[in-house]
Parts: C-alpha cells; sequence; structure tokens
C-alpha cells in the first residue's frame, strides 16, 4: 500500500482554464447535463424510469442479493486519501499512456455481453463517445455491431474482447483473432472470470429468459419507454453479429444462445492463453484477475496487462471486492503488466483512488450503461466528462499536478488484501 512522505514535485506551469471558464467554453446542453446529473448515481436514478423494467434490472442487478455490487460499492467508499495543498494553482491534466498509445485519461468502458438488451445501440454509442473523448473502449465479442464496424467507428480506442470457443481447436476464437488483426483492434482482451453461467434473480423476476425471448410481457414492458423502443426501431433487434459467419447466417439471439453453449463456454486454461499470446501481437489483457499467484502465471506467459474484476457481482456474490484484491496483485506484479481495475467504478474518486494503489485505469460498465438509460445517445459522452472532470479536481485536491502522482498519495485502506494473506507465490 503506499505510503510516502515525499512532497509532490510540480511540473512546469500548464496553462489551463479556470474551472469558470471551462464551463463557459463548454455548449449549453453540456452545461445543463451537468448541472442536472452530477454523477453516476443521479444517471442510475433517471435510468430507472425511463428504461422498461427488465432492461434496467438486466444492466443493473447482480448474482444472489446484489452483495457483490455493494461490496464493490462499500470498499471504494471506505477509501480515503490524505491532501497535500499548497502547489496546484490550475485543473490538472489526466492524459495518460497505455500500451504505448496516448488517451485523454485513465478510463474505459468495460466490455459487456448484450449491451443492446440494456439499451439498443448501445455499442455503437459508446464506440462514438469513446473516440470523441479518446479513452479506451472494448467491444464485447457478443455484440451487436461487427468488429469491423466498431473500429470504423472507433479507429484510435477499441479493443476487443474474447470469451472461450473450445471447439474444434479453437477455430472461432483464433479467427476472430484474426479479424481483430486485420480490422486494426488495439488490444485483445480474454474473459477468464465467467467459467459457468449462474442466476441474477432480478433478471428471473423481470420476465428475462435463457435463451432470451421477447414476450409478450417484455414487450409490454418496453411500451412503457419511447427512448428504448426509438433506439430499437433506430438500431433493429440486438443480435450477436460477430458470430454470423460461423453461424451459417442464423442470427437470432435463440440461435445464438444455444450456439454459444455448443462451441464455448468455460474458462481458458493456462495452455489456451499461452496459444493467444502467440497468435495476437498486440497487447494482450488477462480479464478476472483475484489472485496474485494468477497475476504472476499470466505475466510469466507474456502477458501486458490483468484485469482486477469480480465481473461487477454479476458471477458469484461472494468474491473480493476488486479494489480490495488490487494491492496484493500491484504488489506482485506492479511494473511488469498494466493493471486495470473494473467492477464498482462510478466516479472520477473511485478512478484516482485505484491508481493511488497501484492500478493503471478504472474501467466501468454500468456506469455507462445506466448514462444510456437516462440519456440516451448523449449518456456516454457525458459519463467520461464527469469522470474527466471529478479526476482533474481530485488530482488538484490531492496536491497532484499529473495522473501519475497518484501513487506517491498516502492511503488509508481498511479491506485491502495482503500478499501475506495469500502465502507464498
Amino acid at each position: 500500500m503506499p505510503d510516502t512522505t515525499t512532497p509532490i514535485t510540480p511540473p512546469d506551469p500548464v496553462d489551463r482554464p479556470a474551472p469558470a471558464k471551462r464551463e463557459a467554453l463548454l455548449a449549453p446542453e453540456q452545461v445543463h447535463l451537468k448541472r442536472r446529473f452530477p454523477t453516476a448515481q443521479d444517471l442510475r436514478a433517471r435510468a430507472r424510469r425511463r428504461m422498461p423494467n427488465f432492461a434496467f434490472e438486466y444492466v443493473d442487478g447482480g448474482a444472489g442479493a446484489d452483495t457483490g455490487i455493494k461490496r464493490n460499492w462499500g470498499a471504494f467508499d471506505s477509501i480515503e486519501m490524505v491532501p497535500r495543498y499548497g502547489n496546484v494553482v490550475s485543473p490538472p491534466p489526466t492524459d495518460v499512456e497505455l500500451f504505448g498509445r496516448p488517451y485523454s485519461a485513465p478510463i474505459g468502458i468495460s466490455p459487456i455481453g448484450g449491451p443492446g438488451t440494456g439499451f439498443p445501440g448501445a455499442e455503437t454509442y459508446f464506440a462514438k463517445a469513446a473516440q470523441a473523448a479518446r479513452v479506451p473502449y472494448t467491444l464485447g465479442v457478443l455484440s451487436a455491431i461487427t468488429i469491423e464496424q466498431a473500429v470504423e467507428l472507433a479507429p484510435d480506442v477499441l479493443w476487443l474482447q474474447l470469451y472461450r470457443f473450445a471447439r474444434n481447436d479453437h477455430k472461432i476464437g483464433l479467427d476472430l483473432v484474426r479479424r481483430a488483426t486485420a480490422a486494426g483492434v488495439h488490444a485483445l482482451m480474454l474473459t477468464w472470470d465467467s467459467p459457468v453461467r449462474t442466476t441474477r434473480p432480478r433478471e428471473v423476476k423481470s420476465g428475462i429468459m435463457t435463451p432470451f425471448k421477447l414476450t409478450t410481457r417484455l414487450k409490454l414492458d418496453a411500451l412503457s419507454s419511447p427512448p428504448w423502443l426509438f433506439s430499437m426501431m433506430r438500431n433493429g433487434i440486438p443480435r450477436f453479429v460477430n458470430l454470423r459467419p460461423y453461424m451459417d447466417g442464423k442470427t437470432s439471439i435463440e440461435d445464438s444462445t444455444k450456439f454459444i453453449r455448443a462451441e464455448g463456454g468455460g474458462a481458458f486454461t493456462w495452455d489456451e492463453i499461452a496459444r493467444y499470446r502467440d497468435a495476437w501481437k498486440g497487447p494482450l489483457i488477462l480479464k478476472g484477475v483475484l489472485h496474485p499467484a494468477d497475476a504472476e502465471r499470466a505475466v510469466g506467459l507474456g502477458l501486458d496487462g490483468l484485469v482486477v474484476t469480480n465481473h461487477g457481482g454479476r458471477q458469484i456474490e461472494a468474491l473480493p471486492a476488486s479494489i480490495d484484491a488490487l494491492p496484493a496483485i500491484a504488489a506482485q506484479v506492479g511494473g511488469r503488466a498494466r493493471i486495470i481495475v473494473d467492477s464498482g467504478v462510478r466516479s472520477g474518486v473511485d478512478v484516482a483512488r485505484a491508481i493511488a494503489l497501484g492500478a493503471d485505469a478504472g474501467f466501468a460498465g454500468k456506469a455507462f450503461l445506466w448514462s444510456l438509460g437516462a440519456l440516451g445517445e448523449r449518456g456516454p459522452g457525458h459519463m467520461i466528462d464527469l469522470f474527466k472532470d471529478e479526476l482533474s479536481s481530485t488530482l488538484g485536491q490531492l496536491g497532484c499536478h499529473r495522473v501519475d502522482q497518484l501513487r506517491g498519495v498516502k492511503v488509508r485502506h481498511p479491506g485491502a488484501y495482503k500478499p501475506d494473506d495469500f502465502g507464498t507465490v
């Protein structure tokens, strides 16, 4: 856990607009949104009112009684950071470098499976907002737009997430890697933390079934949300179009679900991870790491990044909060791989907390889905603005002139796992 008394040295002064001047430079609509919806929780409250019930329950709910989600939030909220005043006179920048590429902030949109259930057109809106703001967007392979379409929308910031498709000697997974390479995807993320399917009670109670069907009950529910219906008419019923080449042209959710169950499932084995390392020449990231021994083994196989996450509390509610697992992993592999924290990130303050504890970036999924439910197409860009503004103000309040100076901030983290908790790695 970071602990230093070394004063933070300011860099050469850079002229930046003061907060009042920065607001004056914004479009009136942006000013209005920031005043009306200044936090992710404000967006969540509006999303609950504007989305069909089944869509909100899909994006907002988790495993069991949502204990894992609550644990993620509570763990972040318990972390304190001690400021050093007297040396910051203007809002600090939030620019960072990740895997050799510049981004405007250490903030990203997490991969989300089937986000169109929450809000049709989600992938298109995420990609456009991420490109405009210059932050990473990780397209889920189970998406309603293809890899190739997503790269056209977000050529400078697109990453791709893959599930395990093990049948036929990984023919599908390796072809997706080929397509990602040809299209110009910048990083590949292997999802490791969903080895078996679990039940999310709020989804079940809302009427969602597997395979997903737009039943009469759900159609009536959708009628209560004109924004959702309009976006569906504009973008069409979500289909897993990345899988179309492997499904004989069948793209319905029902057919896709049957196909995925037959072709995939389970967590990548270490041998399989090594195989994808050989096949993919760009940055390779493993998503779902909570144990430092797993982090060490992944780095030993040549992986470039790790996502410390409990899948947003959506798989099993008994897992540690991601932010609590971070310090031991950072102590084990920090400096040898980029570390991203996902699950429970709702604000720029949360991103600052994660970086102060050893992460390189904080990614969010639910917050961006809330933003769509609340504001439609405008939502993701607004959410990114909130993250960036709050991160900048947090840096200034703590006495930091740059993002990397958060590593020198004194932190108190009561729930943190320590390296000794895991024995010899």
